[in-house]
């Protein structure tokens, strides 16, 4: 008697990149602009890579990040405690683009410029003028997961990314569209994991660990 072959898991785990410059001083650094990591942001990731080093838990993954420099950044120190792999880049990963007459302001001179956004609003409407909206977004990231999954099928992937790309992943996993009355904070260098099952269904493993922060 035969039995079914058992699917192939294909673990994903993404992790946000440390405390950027735009983070620490309340301004937005989309792609164009992106200051890479701050002092704080340095010092978390290496505490990450120390822990990565210890537990070897993510020993052996194929290595993306975006395009932004603070991603990238945190790839290129959490690398040798993976193995040392080719950091991938990949857009699709990439944060919300909040438009070109966005990137240097503070949040503050944003809301100046263009009023409080109305986070509720339709999805399809971009907060701000030539800024990307949350359904594109959204819809981007989904991409770039499923095509993640096809190529590394069986593996375990990481991915140095954003927030906003984290939000999308968790609410994809759960098989949820749009904020549907909860909110998500991703904490700098946590992780947050996730695995394909291969039988149509998500598992979530784990959202916002950031253990090696504590203390």
């Amino acid at each position: 008697m035969s039995s079914d072959p058992q699917p192939l898991l294909t673990r994903l785990v993404f992790v946000r990149h440390g405390e950027s410059v735009g983070n620490a001083t309340q301004t937005i650094h989309g792609h164009r602009v992106c200051g890479g990591l701050s002092e704080t942001g340095r010092e978390q990731c290496a505490r990450l890579a120390e822990r990565l080093v210890r537990t070897g838990e993510l020993s052996g993954a194929t290595l993306y990040a975006t395009h932004f420099r603070r991603a990238r950044e945190t790839a290129q120190v959490i690398a040798p405690a993976l193995g040392d792999p080719a950091v991938l880049v990949d857009e699709r990963f990439g944060e919300i683009d909040w438009g070109a007459d966005c990137d240097g302001l503070t949040w503050a001179e944003v809301v100046e410029r263009h009023g409080t956004p109305d986070w509720d609003a339709d999805p399809e409407i971009s907060f701000f003028p030539g800024g990307e909206s949350v359904a594109a977004l959204r819809r981007r990231v989904v991409v770039a997961i499923d095509a993640a999954v096809e190529a590394h099928q069986g593996q375990l992937v990481v991915v140095c990314t954003h927030g906003g790309a984290i939000d999308v992943a968790v609410r994809h996993a759960m098989g949820v569209v749009g904020r549907n009355g909860f909110d998500l904070y991703t904490t700098n260098t946590s992780l947050t994991g996730i695995t394909d099952t291969g039988r149509a269904r998500w598992r979530i493993d784990r959202y916002n660990d950031a253990a090696h922060l504590l203390g």
